[in-house]
């Protein structure tokens, strides 16, 4: 763990600090009704009936305060305790692991072994990873003045954790001895910081609408309790979490507002999924196919605090139709050789003022194919719309076939920009007689 040159009166003793553990009792308890009756008195309902005064007479005789022959320690008197909890405490009896997210906290002591004193003792404590080398302590511009022969001298270093991989405590100190020569004493202290989740996320598009799904995986060995876990749109992207329906009091809402109670992910290998909802406030094409990123923050069993921040998420750019053509209704009975409205809606989604219009249906099929037509002139005119602007109309079609048809090609023709927009998808329709 660590290396010095030469002989030296100072030695560095690193321990790291953490939060206790829970002490849990691995003996197996069990119920006093075990050990006075089988299981098949539960086949009687009269005896069961009758089992539990008989259950508490007997146990009232085992706890008598007065015996201390500790007969009833294997009894479950409570049901909490077939946890195994006691309500103790256990400090840490290893450096343990370090995960990314965390704040490494380290009690660092410097001793002094020799039979004199040292003095203008001159510390400094780094830590280095592959990337950088980051100071967490110098005492260059007010060295220890001295530290006794037996004597030592202690401090408390932190580090926010944000590198995986191999990170070195480097801890040096620079002292005169007791003969006067100035000495250097380096040490270093190893450790491996590991990931303590895993964040997977995938994205899809529907309807023009983005949606990111991120899983959560837990890989360390206690529970995580997410205090957050929220989306940062970038620039030009708003996000909302998507949340199953839940049928709460009013008096639950008000309390789950002021009290958000954390998500639990267990140990070893939990997930727990969530949901967004992305849209662009921009309108055309979006510019860049980064979407955002996620901030992560939670807590362990005793409120030990973790924070990860996500890389940018990337997603497919999304284009917006300047024009945007919808069908609003349909009728219900259409009959052959019987004219009929389809109600359509022209939106504009852009900043700018659009049009006018023409609307037709595109001539790819002869007359003699054509299941539906439009009934009167082909070509209908509609007026400009404005930014964000939209214009409700109707259509007059007429079918000269039975059964299933399609309506195909509803085109849209911006006559002052000399551009086609693309057609509207095709509509099924069915035509009876009348």
């Amino acid at each position: 763990m660590s290396t010095t040159q030469g002989t030296h009166s100072l030695a560095f003793r690193v321990m790291r600090l953490c939060r206790p553990s829970f002490h849990v009792e691995a003996p197996l308890r069990v119920d006093a009704s075990d050990l006075i009756v089988g299981e098949d008195i539960f086949d009687d309902p009269i005896a069961a009936s009758r089992l539990p005064p008989l259950i508490d007479a007997h146990v009232t005789k085992l706890t008598d305060t007065s015996d201390l022959t500790y007969r009833t320690r294997f009894l479950l008197q409570h049901p909490s305790d077939s946890f195994g909890l006691t309500g103790l405490l256990v400090l840490p009896q290893a450096f343990g692991a370090i995960y990314l997210g965390e704040t490494f906290c380290s009690y660092i002591s410097i001793n002094n072994s020799s039979n004199f004193e040292v003095r203008d003792v001159t510390i400094k404590a780094e830590i280095q990873t592959e990337r950088q080398r980051i100071l967490l302590l110098d005492t260059s511009k007010s060295p220890v003045e001295s530290i006794r022969a037996g004597g030592r001298y202690d401090f408390i270093v932190e580090h926010d954790v944000k590198e995986l991989g191999a990170h070195t405590l480097v801890c040096t100190a620079v002292y005169n001895d007791g003969d006067g020569d100035r000495k250097y004493l380096p040490q270093f202290f190893k450790f491996i910081v590991a990931n303590p989740l895993s964040v997977r996320t995938k994205v899809r598009v529907v309807k023009e609408t983005t949606y990111l799904e991120a899983c959560i995986e837990n890989h360390t060995k206690t529970n995580l309790y997410m205090d957050q876990v929220e989306f940062e749109p970038a620039q030009h992207w708003s996000a909302n979490i998507v949340k199953a329906d839940e049928h709460k009091s009013e008096k639950d809402s008000l309390s789950r507002e002021i009290f958000k109670p954390p998500v639990l992910i267990r140990s070893g290998g939990g997930i727990h999924n969530y949901l967004y909802q992305l849209r662009s406030s921009s309108n055309g094409s979006a510019q860049s196919n980064i979407l955002g990123k996620l901030q992560i923050t939670w807590r362990t069993n005793l409120g030990e605090p973790g924070r990860l921040q996500t890389q940018q998420i990337l997603g497919t750019p999304v284009t917006h139709k300047e024009i945007e053509l919808c069908v609003m209704e349909v009728p219900s009975v259409i009959n052959l050789d019987k004219p009929f409205s389809v109600h359509l809606n022209l939106k504009n989604h852009t900043e700018r003022e659009l049009g006018p219009f023409e609307v037709w249906l595109s001539q790819n099929d002869s007359l003699d194919e054509k299941a539906v037509m439009i009934n009167g002139l082909q070509t209908m005119e509609l007026p400009q719309l404005k930014a964000f602007g939209a214009n409700d109309f109707h259509l007059n079609l007429i079918a000269t076939k039975l059964g299933v048809q399609k309506i195909t090609g509803i085109t849209v023709f911006d006559k002052s920009e000399k551009k086609t927009h693309v057609p509207l998808p095709d509509l099924e329709i069915f035509v009876d007689l009348d």
